[in-house]
């Protein structure tokens, strides 16, 4: 630390001998930017920007030796013209006791973009937290680069501390849903489809009353998109199984959906699982063997014939495809696939007599009138997701509860037999989590796929750094340079991909922002590696 003259007035700049940039591999990964010659730190918390709210995405920390003025703090803007405004708070306490008071606030289009301040700062350690607003008409192709250029503490002398260049571009985001809407507790587990007509259907979770999986109050819910994303019609429930057998709406949940769309009769389907009864119990757990709703739970179909403004009533095909051993018998969530034949695929799971879950599929060769299952491609795997491969084979991409990294198998008999694949616990890491895998064009009948792509928090010791990865390979290897961060922080996870046209990738996540985010990123950004 210098002397107390020459803490007298600091200044971000071009000067890099004092510089220390550090990518942190914590659960939350951000980056920093530290000078070390005078106690400042900046770090960037890189997470998708939600149009209409104030993000927090820049903090800085400051170590004075003695009383010092803080006047202005001029922030480095790239994209402002989405912006709507910025603020900046101090930030008192720490963990879950922090206190953020505002301090100051600007318009994002001011001259220079200076913030004036003006506060009296003791001796010590101080931090302060940078959040900007996208405006409501805002580009969701937009990035958004937010850095500090100077930082005024009463002299007119300056001096360097860093460089706009060492913070990274955040992608503005869609906040689909979040606590608090429709009078909901919390929207889990997305899925995303795009029809053929280009509609964009959103499925999801409803947990009325809490957070947690089956059993509970939950109901699928629907968001549609007719513009690609721009903006989304009003929620509506397209599965509920209300009051059942004597039983009231929390004790007859349904969740954990998948869609799927039949490119050659346009026909949209929704798959989700039931639970009957067993209250405060988890369905994981409770769901025993038989094929009863009292015993075991039950596999629910949906399906519309419009571009998803009208649902059917739910089937229950449980009786299709249990085994009456199985403790629990369900699909894997997020999408299901059509393949060049015509056959209806989604991923789907068992429990065995033994309580060991398995990865499988379930499909129908009939156009959705009756449904078959495979067998279990791995043991102790359970949320999966599947793809077929230019040589016809299908891909199962799953969760493996070992943790450290995706287990991948192939199959050339609709998962009766099947074989490891090359890339199996090696070319995907993962924390255990649901993951999401598509091809590119997507659901395309005849047409080759020239990439993959996949989505997860690329981690193994937490559910942070959301990203999408591409393969060129069906596969084999998913290369660092097709790798876009979307989201540092830690969230619940799951993902969900689409092709929205023939330039655009859709995905909807719960990220550390918001329950069901929803982003786009353009394919040649991702496969051009820049």
């Amino acid at each position: 630390m210098k002397n107390d003259s020459d803490m007298r007035g600091l200044w971000i700049g071009l000067v890099f001998s004092s510089l220390l940039l550090i990518q942190c591999k914590s659960p939350l990964n951000m980056l920093q930017i530290v000078h070390q010659k005078y106690g400042i730190t900046q770090t960037q918390h890189f997470v998708p920007v939600l149009i209409g709210v104030n993000n927090e995405v820049l903090e800085l920390s400051l170590e004075l030796s003695t009383e010092q003025e803080l006047k202005e703090i001029r922030v480095s803007l790239k994209g402002e013209e989405a912006l709507e405004g910025i603020q900046v708070h101090q930030l008192i306490g720490e963990g879950e006791e922090i206190q953020k008071i505002p301090i100051a606030a600007m318009s994002a289009v001011e001259t220079m973009n200076n913030i004036e301040i003006h506060k009296t700062l003791p001796a010590g350690k101080h931090r302060f937290m940078i959040s900007i607003m996208p405006k409501e008409e805002a580009s969701l192709l937009e990035k958004i680069t937010v850095g500090i250029s100077k930082i005024d503490l009463g002299n007119k002398h300056i001096r360097p501390i860093s460089a706009q260049g060492s913070v990274l571009p955040m992608r503005l985001a869609t906040k689909l849903r979040h606590h608090g809407d429709d009078g909901v507790h919390s929207f889990r587990i997305p899925g995303l489809a795009t029809t053929t007509k280009g509609t964009l259907l959103a499925i999801y979770d409803v947990r009325r009353e809490k957070s947690s999986d089956l059993q509970g109050d939950i109901d699928v819910g629907l968001s549609r998109s007719t513009d690609g994303g721009k903006t989304w019609e009003p929620m509506k429930i397209i599965m509920d199984m209300e009051e059942w057998g004597d039983k009231p709406h929390e004790e007859n949940g349904i969740g954990d959906p998948a869609i799927l769309v039949d490119h050659e009769t346009h026909t949209i389907w929704a798959m989700a699982l039931w639970a009957h009864g067993k209250p405060g119990e988890m369905l994981w757990n409770s769901s025993e063997a038989g094929m009863t709703p009292a015993e075991t739970g039950q596999l629910m179909l949906v399906k519309s014939e419009d571009d998803g403004i009208s649902w059917s009533k739910p089937v229950n095909i449980t009786s299709q495809i249990k085994d009456p051993k199985w403790k629990l018998m369900f699909n894997g969530p997020g999408k299901g696939i059509t393949m060049g034949d015509g056959t209806l695929i989604f991923a789907g799971q068992f429990k065995d007599e033994n309580d060991m879950p398995h990865s499988t599929l379930i499909y129908s060769k009939d156009k959705g009138d009756t449904w078959s299952i495979g067998t279990g491609a791995k043991p102790n795997t359970t949320e999966a997701q599947v793809v077929e491969l230019n040589d016809g084979r299908l891909m199962l991409n799953m969760r493996d509860n070992r943790g450290g990294s995706r287990s991948v198998a192939v199959t050339s008999d609709l998962g009766q037999t099947w074989t490891e694949h090359s890339s199996s616990r090696s070319a995907l890491i993962e924390p255990v989590c649901m993951a999401s895998l598509i091809t590119y064009p997507e659901n395309r009948v005849k047409e080759d796929a020239s990439w993959l792509f996949f989505s997860n928090p690329a981690a193994t010791d937490g559910r942070y750094n959301m990203t999408i990865k591409a393969s060129a390979d069906q596969g084999v290897s998913w290369p660092s340079e097709h790798h876009v961060l979307l989201d540092s922080e830690k969230g619940w996870g799951y993902s969900c991909l689409t092709v929205i046209d023939k330039d655009h990738l859709g995905i909807l996540y719960e990220s550390s922002q918001a329950h069901m985010t929803f982003q786009v990123i353009k394919i040649d950004e991702i496969i051009s590696g820049s």
